[in-house]
């Protein structure tokens, strides 16, 4: 009985000593994570699981819709990469990326896959690089925002609350061979397409290589 007790105080203190860790080495309490695709592209994302530079594990960082522009009408030139933050969440109590595991659905295609992103040097610096003039928000980058399209490409960018984008990746992901949900949905994708998104890529097809 005392041994059991010893080993739940033990765990106890375990799970506290982490919970308590702080951000570390950056100079604001978090950075936010979060995903976009090109126009009319739409993805659903399975999993995003983060490792700091600690080495500290932050599993389903993201999942669900990606920040995607898809126009009511389907007509007009889309834009490849929007300008934007992307939908996501903030990694709370993490250190700077240190590499990030993807796994998602481009639902244009349809397709599944995975990619596990090696965030370089140049990023982390240019996240707790201070800003100058700073924006009124933040005075630095606390913005990772990932773009996925069709074929598997992935790009990644450092941006700022005054909209400020550095490029800092670009991958190319392999197909997942489970399928999506890993196999458990019968190759049933997330969602269907949008009637507009559907529309626009049934009339112009999906512009593989322009990203």
């Amino acid at each position: 009985m005392k041994r059991l007790a010893m080993l739940l105080c033990l765990a106890l203190l375990g799970g506290c000593a982490h919970a308590g860790k702080g951000p570390g080495s950056l100079p604001y309490p978090y950075w936010r994570l979060g995903f976009l695709a090109p126009d009319y592209m739409e993805v659903w994302v399975e999993t995003a699981d983060v490792e700091d530079i600690r080495g500290h594990a932050f599993p389903r960082m993201g999942g669900g819709v990606v920040e995607v522009h898809v126009p009511d009408d389907g007509s007009g030139r889309p834009e490849v990469w929007r300008s934007g933050w992307g939908a996501g969440r903030n990694v709370n109590d993490a250190d700077l990326p240190q590499r990030i595991f993807v796994r998602w659905q481009s639902l244009a295609e349809p397709q599944t896959y995975r990619i596990t992103l090696e965030i370089p040097e140049r990023a982390r610096q240019l996240m707790v690089e201070k800003l100058d003039p700073p924006c009124p928000a933040s005075a630095y980058r606390e913005f990772l925002a990932v773009g996925l399209a069709p074929g598997g490409t992935v790009r990644a960018w450092v941006r700022s609350t005054c909209g400020e984008s550095i490029e800092i990746l670009h991958a190319q992901a392999e197909v997942e061979p489970k399928g999506p949900s890993q196999g458990k949905t019968g190759g049933q994708y997330a969602l269907p397409l949008e009637p507009s998104a559907k529309a626009y890529i049934d009339k112009h097809g999906i512009p593989y290589g322009s990203w």
